[in-house]
């Protein structure tokens, strides 16, 4: 194979599939294992929630959203597709764009919180000033996701076993250094801080969903769902939930609003030199999930700009592709400033409210409506099948998002239930039905027999010819 991966956002034909199955969940642990997610579990207790109801916050959250991630990651290995572009049979060649748009903010919000962590590990572990690490941090990064598939799932399976061991050790560390049973004693159980670490947890691990299938797309067909399923849920369940309970510990147990400086004084706590230890591993993990990040966004970006032009596949485009969304990452994390929690507690908000319509509808269409049974070339076609507008997708969309609204609670808005409840925010739980519900009931309208006659002569020689 070539060093730099060949395909961009095209079918990965059978014969190229590899791989096997349990690989799934290195990428997905190491996905979660560094140091962005150590600050998503420390949200409620840098807010005065106690450690007690902030752990069982991060591990409902963190279940929640895991479920419905590794859901998505079954339709690689199914459909050889990225993430995205699976969205056209729901919303349209061009209706996508409404989706894709929002995924790519996502990608460039999380690089420039990735990158500005980075730059406070290395300012923590070598004094190196904030410019010089982002930028050398950054570039270390893009490099990876210039290689590709291959080398990012090499990458997470050493790193996967490095921060396994750095964890265990800290795990045994609480033991030996902290009283757990008087930290771990319930406090005064505070609804809107509780809600806000769980749903903080279920957006974050929901947030893989937009890009999941990306890394499983090469893998062969016949793994299955529920193989993808489980491996996926296990490694990204396991390192999500762990990471957040670290971090729930050292903002409880070290106040600092640096959770860099916390977990270094946490660590080190427990044996001299141990800190630094947890920083170069967590830091590993932070590299390649920025080039995850990064990666992925390259692979959105071009399926943003094919549905308003055709374009041609493969590697050149994906590099073009790459050094924008690498500049735009860049250019945000070096104009960041003030409390970098704070600003992400904002942004988690925001991708579920975002996300959550998009993550029912997809999920929905391939598990019961369409049951998996989609045309590929169909998906690079503007009027093919599946058409410029779904309707039927994007008034589900709409109606999931504004059954929403009345549960937000944002510096900006407060819903009427949301104020009700104390300012506890349940907007995700009720979005996710809503927007399935709708959208199953409006598919009922769909000549599906039509559509699935159709397939076969469109895919007949999807295995020897390009898709476009």
């Amino acid at each position: 194979m070539a060093l730099v991966e060949t395909r961009s956002i095209d079918y990965i034909p059978l014969a190229e599939r590899k791989g096997k199955v349990r690989d799934l969940w290195p990428v997905w642990f190491m996905g979660d294992a560094h140091l962005a997610t150590l600050a998503t579990g420390a949200i409620s207790v840098a807010g005065g929630l106690d450690l007690f109801w902030s752990s069982l916050a991060v591990i409902g959250g963190c279940a929640l959203g895991t479920v419905l991630m590794a859901l998505h990651c079954t339709q690689g290995p199914h459909l050889g597709l990225p993430q995205m572009i699976q969205s056209r049979p729901q919303f349209g060649y061009i209706g996508a764009l409404l989706v894709w748009i929002v995924a790519l903010f996502t990608y460039i919000g999380f690089n420039a919180l990735n990158q500005s962590l980075a730059a406070s590990t290395l300012r923590e572990l070598a004094g190196v000033s904030e410019a010089p690490a982002i930028i050398g941090f950054g570039l270390v990064a893009a490099l990876v996701a210039v290689i590709g598939y291959d080398l990012i799932h090499r990458a997470q399976r050493v790193l996967a076993y490095v921060m396994m061991a750095a964890l265990a050790v800290y795990t045994g560390g609480l033991f030996l250094t902290v009283d757990l049973a008087a930290l771990l004693q319930p406090g005064e159980f505070r609804l809107t801080l509780f809600l806000v670490q769980f749903f903080a947890a279920a957006g974050y691990q929901l947030s893989w969903s937009i890009y999941v299938s990306d890394y499983s797309r090469y893998l062969p067909r016949e793994v299955g769902i529920r193989a993808s399923f489980f491996w996926t849920f296990c490694g990204a369940f396991i390192g999500g939930a762990s990471m957040m309970l670290v971090g729930a510990f050292a903002g409880a147990a070290y106040a600092d609003p640096d959770i860099i400086v916390a977990l270094r004084r946490s660590a080190d706590a427990m044996f001299g030199g141990f800190g630094w230890i947890m920083l170069v591993s967590s830091f590993g993990g932070l590299i390649t999930i920025t080039s995850l990040n990064l990666y992925g966004s390259s692979l959105t970006l071009l399926s943003v700009i094919d549905s308003l032009r055709p374009i041609r596949l493969g590697v050149a485009p994906r590099m073009a592709a790459l050094a924008v969304v690498f500049v735009a990452s860049l250019s945000l994390s070096l104009a960041m400033s003030g409390n970098v929690l704070h600003s992400f507690e904002a942004f988690l908000g925001v991708l579920v409210y975002l996300f959550t319509p998009w993550t029912a509808i997809n999920l929905a269409d391939f598990f019961f409506v369409r049951k998996g049974h989609y045309s590929i070339r169909a998906m690079f076609m503007a009027d093919g099948i599946y058409g410029r507008w779904n309707w039927r997708g994007l008034t589900s969309y709409t109606v999931g998002f504004a059954s929403m609204i009345p549960f937000f609670k944002t510096e900006l808005y407060v819903g009427p239930v949301a104020r009700a409840l104390g300012g506890a925010d349940i907007s995700m739980l009720i979005g996710l039905p809503v927007s399935a519900a709708v959208y199953v009931f409006l598919c009922r309208s769909m000549d599906l027999a039509a559509e699935l006659a159709q397939i076969p002569a469109l895919d007949r020689s999807l295995e020897t010819e390009p898709v476009r």
